[in-house]
Parts: C-alpha cells; structure tokens; sequence
C-alpha cells in the first residue's frame, strides 16, 4: 500500500515563518491541462536566529506531498516545497527557472505574503542576468535530452504512457520548448511572462498534447537556442551580465533583522561593508 502525505522538515519552523507562497508548475504557466496536472507550490520562510547566527543547525527546506519521494504526482496530487530565504536567494541567484516563478507569479497564484514577501518580489528584477539566461538553457538542453530519450536518465521511459500514445514523451518537449521560450523572453525583453505569452503557450499546449511532430520540436528548440547562444555570444541582452548580488545580500540582512525584530544602529549603512568603531578613525 502507498504511503501518502510524505513531509520532510519541521512545520513549526516553517510555516509561522513564510513570507511569500505561489503556486508553480503548470498553472503559473498558463499550460495545466485539466485531469492531467498535479499542483505545485513553491514559498519562502525565514529561520529563527539560532539556525543562522546561532550553533543550531536545522533544514534548509520544508517539504510535503501526497507521494512519496520518488513516486510520480498525477491528476490531484500537491506538492509542496518551502525555502529558507538564504537558500532560495541562492537559487534565485543563479537563475533556477523554477525558483523564478514565484518573483514573476500572477497575483492570482499568490496564495501569502506579508510586506517581506511583497519587498522580494518587488525586487524582482535584482536576479535576471546573463547568467539566468544561461541556467534557462542548460535546463532546457536536459529536458531536450530525455525527450529524444538521450542520456544515461533516459534508458527508461519516465511516463510509458505518453510514448505508447504519442510515440515520444510529450512532457518533456513540451517542458524543453517553454524554457526555450522564456530563456528567450529574459534575454530580449528583461522580464518573465507569467501565465506566457499567448502565443508562445499555444504552441506549448500544442506540444503537450501531442499535436506536433517530435523532429518539428526538437527543430524549433535547437532554432530558438541558436538565437540565444548568439545574443550571450555578443552581448546583446536586455539584462545585465550577473544578478544584482550587493544589492541582494544587504537586502536578506535587513528582511532576517526585521523579522526577528532586531535593530541595528542607524549608522550602519547595510549596503557598505561594515566598519567596527575605533577602526580606520585614529582611536
């Protein structure tokens, strides 16, 4: 018998802690197909002091679902992932397309924030970068691998049910063909559509479900990686070359002080490194 409702983590870290949830996956994307998806969430939480500054050491993550770990989620199932806000800025950081999503959601599919949680995703624009365009690829060229069933993960079929239908897994084209366009979007307009762009979520539907041929999609991903590859080549992208780490790093030092609702003296400038009295002054 199947164990359900699978947590890792301690809730009573977490979930007081929350400062921003959305939802993910799929429906963020404007590409759920109804009786087919699962339910995604995706949140951020800051850790009680003695976790950071302390000597205690505790997860860097909370996680529930209703599979176990390992097990596929289908029609009805959630997922449920929640990051301390230092892990999730490093993710964030580095361009991870999932850990995106919860900056760029719809306010339709934001289920909490508080004025923390309002700041992070108000300061969107701090983590795309070249290197996000970069990560967009990366993940897109794996997900392009295992839906030509290449690579040592791809010996056996994920979803046989797709490849008996379809003759290929549509999943995985489908999910390759949207990070092409999105990988696109980041690096000519700066910004991340979220539902996507109509036109490019048609085509992405049309993947899903099997209404184009699977050489036609792989010709089309490799198209759209070309574009991209050429404009990190030259340059020639509407976002700056690395995120905004300063700004970054002083901005989690204040959200963690003022959700512990430390004070820190109003001479200290977060933005500057910080120099103890007595040194560099002559005392």
């Amino acid at each position: 018998m199947t164990t359900r409702n699978v947590e890792y983590g301690d809730p009573e870290v977490a979930l007081p802690n929350e400062i921003l949830r959305t939802v993910v996956g799929s429906g963020v994307h404007g590409i759920a197909i109804a009786g087919t998806d699962d339910h995604d969430e995706m949140g951020v939480y800051i850790e009680p002091p003695e976790f950071v500054v302390g000597v205690q050491s505790g997860r860097d993550s909370y996680i529930w679902r209703t599979q176990p770990e390992g097990a596929r989620s289908g029609p009805g199932d959630k997922d449920l992932v929640l990051y301390t806000l230092r892990k999730y800025l490093r993710l964030a950081i580095k361009g991870n397309p999932t850990a995106l999503l919860p900056l760029f959601a719809p306010e339709r599919d934001v289920l909490l924030f508080n004025q923390l949680g309002g700041e992070l995703r108000a300061h969107r624009d701090w983590f795309l970068s070249a290197e996000a365009v970069d990560r967009f690829l990366g993940y897109m060229h794996a997900q392009h691998e295992r839906m030509l069933g290449q690579g040592k993960r791809n010996r056996v079929p994920h979803r046989p049910e797709l490849i008996e239908r379809y003759g290929w897994d549509v999943k995985y084209g489908s999910h390759a063909l949207r990070l092409a366009f999105q990988g696109l979007e980041i690096a000519t307009t700066g910004t991340l559509s979220l539902p996507m762009r109509d036109m490019e979520r048609e085509r992405v539907l049309d993947v899903k479900q099997g209404r184009v041929a699977r050489d036609d999609v792989s010709a089309l991903i490799k198209s759209i990686e070309s574009v991209i590859r050429g404009r990190l080549e030259r340059g020639n992208l509407a976002v700056p070359a690395r995120p905004a780490y300063d700004a970054i790093s002083a901005w989690s030092v204040d959200a963690h002080r003022r959700h512990w609702g430390w004070s820190f003296p109003q001479s200290v400038d977060l933005l500057d490194p910080f120099t103890p009295p007595g040194v560099g002054d002559g005392s």
